[in-house]
């Protein structure tokens, strides 16, 4: 049934309510099984043991699961118990990965469960033919409710009777000013949402008036809740990060297993033993895998998560904060999110002369003053110097233009006693007051022009008329003042004995208007190559002037409706979707096809919201923001980020952020990938030249896991450098590898192996000795990847950077040459197997180390290494 579209009664009966009683505690019971708890349903939450499981979804730490595997049951056929060394090395560090991932995710999980709260915890209710205040949850279908100013709506309800009632449904609808709303409204079977005057919407708030009303829908049956199971359509989408990662441990795997293969033939044409030769096929799978990639990419990600709290930013999902660097669009909400979701008086107009509110003239504090008189919203001051606006939005607004004037609410109540009023209604469209002062009563109406022009038989309308329409036309939502003295008030107090023979006083211009910090931070996303787009559910005209202000629709964009997109096909939004800038009066389901409309275009799309209307989208899109403050729960359970300030502005924070960790992962996986690399050619070569491998597992993992581990985590924490916002947007489909990155890994890798064969040569033959080859081998890829941690700090000269500006790299490189040292100089050798050299080797083997520093200044002295700008 369309209660909407029914008559009180009809609905009554069909609800089997009764509007005199309301329920009793036993049919409510008895309704509450049935239709279940007034909530939304929340997404199962996942148990810590399926967020530990999710973290071995990974392809290199599968294949890293299953190398440990095979050593555990070679261990045990050999017998040997130091071969399980090797194995317990693996299984370590991936536990510690997955259990790191697991608690990151429960401490994002956690902050946003703290910034949840329910939107309407009570309910005035009729029940047993006596009000009551119940839990909201226990609201059913056929409760009569009562509402008034400042009260949460608990439940989607059909209006029994109203007085002077207006919602705050921007929430829902998108639009800035509340809805006025009459019980005997009659509406359309195919009105839209904001057009059902005589509904009321759970979620929404009561701004003005009294109501009584039936309830017609609960928990996930409310409009509210049918948005928020579109959510459910909405499947997870992955971060460039997260696929980019894939990809390349998918490749990484296939690369071991296709060495592993070739080294296993080459061993048995050479008659290598069957056990030696799949031992070191495993070493080399071991060298060929980043092990520690996912780990280091984990903390590199959380430590950025950590800098975006302190920006008041909550990130949900681990790579979600790259995601935001890569963004290249930013689909934005108007209402809250660009603007201030609080109308402000911005304009008056005086009868025959405009007169700014700046000026400060007696003529505007007048105008002013009056319209205050006719207000029933207040503003209320704390402690802190900010302002609580209570009522209706234009009303609070003059209430507060006044006491910017220096006419308090209160001294102007006090010299100017209200001894009548008519209150607004939706059928006049205007309200009037009769105050007194000094022996005078003032009758003070204030309407819409149209309303109050035809009343007035004195002052100028027609040139009122003239500035109506230009503040119109600049969206401003314009209320027009008249007033009268009278000797005494009419009997009866009607609108026809009270509003007429008017003074027509001026006009007062409001909007709901963009935030300063906003305007800067469209200027910034221009400036970065990010393209903004407000998508609202506001009139085009408010919302094309609101976006012209902010920067966002500039000449030549368009403005467009929700209607004109519902007749547009997918082909032919797929050709406009780039010249739109501006969206307004549009549905949820309008969000979403806009959102996929760019990510067609190979974009990378966010989405910022704090309505349940925004909901979907930000699913949809690729990073969605929610606001922390004035956001829906359902908002901020679709969102990647939740923005604890509701400032646009931290996005461009977030936004540098990103890039910044974006940039930090890549000098990461190149460091990584660079070390591993060598490390495959060294052992695949040398296999080849000499059937020895010059590295054992053990040796591979020490160095992968402990040696690489903390210096990679500290490349992870390099600042972000200048100029990072005056960049574009990566492409969507860039690679992790671009700009040369690719061809620079492998050349670095071919360094490192040219220096490990070279001292493993060395050691073997001064020595005489495999493990003497293995250990100058073994220290000299050691140290010299340490090293290269110093060049990946950036594509500029680290004389022009500072080579120790990095204090945590100073540290990070200073403990794993200590752990080099710790397994070269002590007892710990001996499980490694590797032995004690002469002085000399460990200075050729230091001077081996040192060559990365001298070749990569020298290529990007010359250029070969190329600093982005």
């Amino acid at each position: 049934m369309e209660f909407f579209a029914n008559t009180a009664e009809q609905v009554l009966s069909a609800l089997h309510a009764d509007r005199e009683h309301g329920l009793t505690a036993a049919e409510a019971e008895k309704r509450l099984q049935e239709y279940g708890a007034n909530v939304l349903k929340e997404k199962k939450k996942k148990t810590n043991l399926q967020r530990f499981l999710d973290q071995f979804k990974d392809v290199m730490i599968l294949i890293l699961v299953a190398a440990a595997i095979v050593s555990f049951v070679i261990a045990w056929i050999e017998g040997d118990a130091k071969a399980f060394f090797e194995p317990c090395l693996i299984l370590l560090i991936v536990i510690l990965n997955a259990i790191m991932g697991v608690l990151q995710e429960s401490k994002a999980e956690r902050a946003l469960d703290a910034l949840k709260g329910l939107s309407a915890p009570h309910a005035r209710v009729l029940r047993d033919g006596q009000e009551q205040i119940v839990d909201a949850a226990s609201l059913v279908p056929g409760d009569i409710i009562r509402l008034e100013a400042g009260d949460f709506v608990p439940a989607d309800a059909r209006l029994l009777q109203s007085a002077g009632l207006k919602s705050e449904e921007s929430a829902l609808t998108g639009e800035s000013v509340p809805a006025e709303k009459d019980a005997l409204q009659a509406v359309p079977a195919d009105a839209a949402l904001g057009d059902r005057a005589n509904m009321v919407f759970s979620g929404c708030s009561i701004t003005y008036g009294t109501a009584a009303a039936v309830v017609t829908a609960t928990g996930m049956q409310t409009e509210m809740g049918k948005i928020a199971g579109l959510l459910s359509g909405e499947a997870d989408t992955q971060t460039p990060l997260q696929k980019k990662l894939a990809a390349l441990g998918k490749n990484l795997g296939f690369l071991a297993l296709a060495a592993c293969a070739i080294i296993f033939v080459v061993g048995l044409l050479n008659g290598i033993p069957v056990m030696e030769i799949f031992m070191t096929s495993v070493s080399l799978a071991v060298s060929a895998i980043p092990e520690g990639l996912p780990a280091i990419v984990t903390i590199v990600l959380s430590i950025g998560v950590q800098r975006m709290v302190k920006k008041n930013a909550i990130i949900r999902r681990l790579p979600a904060v790259e995601t935001l660097g890569s963004a290249s669009v930013i689909c934005s909400d108007k209402t809250g999110t660009l603007t201030q979701n609080r109308m402000t008086l911005q304009k008056a107009y005086l009868n025959g002369a405009a007169d700014a509110i700046e000026s400060g003239s007696e003529d505007a504090r007048a105008l002013i003053r009056m319209a205050s008189l006719c207000c029933d919203g207040t503003v209320t001051f704390n402690a802190d110097g900010t302002a609580t606006h209570i009522g209706d939005p234009t009303e609070t607004a003059i209430v507060y233009a006044a006491h910017q004037f220096g006419d308090t609410k209160e001294n102007l109540n006090a010299a100017f006693p209200r001894i009548a009023e008519l209150p607004f209604d939706s059928d006049r469209k205007r309200m009037s007051v009769v105050v007194e002062t000094e022996g005078r009563q003032i009758v003070i109406t204030k309407g819409a022009f149209d309303g109050i022009a035809p009343l007035c038989s004195a002052g100028d309308t027609e040139r009122g008329r003239v500035v109506n329409d230009a503040m119109s036309r600049e969206a401003l939502r314009v209320l027009a003042i008249g007033v009268r003295e009278i000797d005494a008030l009419p009997q009866p107090l009607t609108p026809e004995n009270l509003e007429t023979d008017l003074t027509f006083l001026g006009l007062l211009g409001m909007i709901d208007p963009p935030r300063d910090e906003a305007r800067d931070a469209v200027a910034v996303c221009r400036e970065a190559g990010i393209r903004p787009v407000m998508i609202t559910g506001d009139h085009v005209v408010t919302a094309s002037a609101i976006a012209k202000s902010l920067g966002i629709l500039q000449e030549g964009d368009l403005a467009i409706t929700g209607a004109q997109l519902d007749a547009m096909s997918d082909a032919e939004l797929d050709d406009t979707v780039e010249k739109v800038s501006v969206y307004a009066r549009v549905s949820p389901e309008n969000k979403i096809r806009i959102v996929k409309a760019w990510q067609k275009k190979d974009q990378v799309v966010a989405m910022t919201g704090d309505g349940v209307n925004d909901a979907p989208a930000l699913k949809a899109a690729d990073i969605g923001c929610a606001m922390g403050i004035t956001g829906t729960d359902v908002a901020k359970g679709a969102a990647d980020m939740t923005l604890t300030d509701d400032n646009f502005a931290t996005i461009v924070d977030a936004v540098r952020e990103g890039r910044g960790i974006y940039a930090n992962i890549k000098k990461v996986v190149g460091f990584l990938l660079g070390t591993n690399i060598g490390e495959v050619i060294t052992v695949f070569a040398a296999m080849l030249i000499w059937h020895k491998s010059p590295l054992l597992s053990m040796q591979l993992l020490w160095i992968n896991l402990v040696t690489d581990s903390l210096p990679a985590i500290a490349l992870g924490m390099e600042g972000v450098e200048d100029g990072v916002m005056r960049q574009k947007p990566k492409p969507k489909n860039e690679g992790i590898f671009a700009h040369g990155l690719g061809v620079r890994v492998v050349l670095q890798g071919v360094m490192f192996a040219l220096l490990s064969l070279a001292a493993f040569q060395l050691g073997w033959q001064l020595t005489g000795e495999l493990a003497g080859g293995q250990t100058l081998a073994f220290m000299t890829l050691s140290l010299s990847q340490i090293v290269q941690a110093f060049n990946m700090r950036s594509d500029r000269s680290l004389f022009k950077i500072g080579f120790f500006t990095n204090r945590k790299l100073n540290m990070a490189c200073l403990a794993s040459v200590a752990l080099v040292a710790l397994v070269l100089f002590t007892p710990l050798s001996i499980p490694f197997g590797l032995m004690t050299l002469a002085s000399q080797l460990y200075l050729i083997g230091l001077a081996l180390s040192l060559v990365p520093l001298f070749v990569m200044e020298l290529s990007k002295a010359f250029g070969l290494i190329k600093h982005q700008k």
